[in-house]
């Protein structure tokens, strides 16, 4: 049974090689390796950090909606903790 979730990941853009574009795609085929759906991508942007955290002062965010089985998104945290452009990535199931 498929359940709606809504992911925020922060990419390292010091890690990005070519555009950002090409590493949102990249990390949306990784996603759904793992047996879910994108259904939409939003690109948040840039933003600074409070503070500096693991040698990065910036990320730029990126808001997915996708639906997965519920053991998907332990499968997607483990796959995208492997991927050095992804900085912070964080999963909340919608209503």
């Amino acid at each position: 049974m498929s359940r709606k979730y809504q992911g925020l990941i922060v990419l390292n853009p010091k890690n990005i090689d070519g555009t950002i574009d090409d590493t949102i795609k990249a990390v949306s085929k990784e996603i759904e390796g793992e047996g879910a759906k994108v259904e939409k991508i939003n690109q948040i942007g840039r933003k600074q950090f409070a503070y500096t955290s693991r040698h990065v002062e910036a990320g730029h965010y990126v808001d997915y909606t996708l639906s997965a089985p519920a053991d998907a998104i332990k499968k997607i945290e483990a796959r995208l903790k492997l991927n050095e452009n992804v900085h912070l990535q964080h999963y909340q199931r919608l209503a």
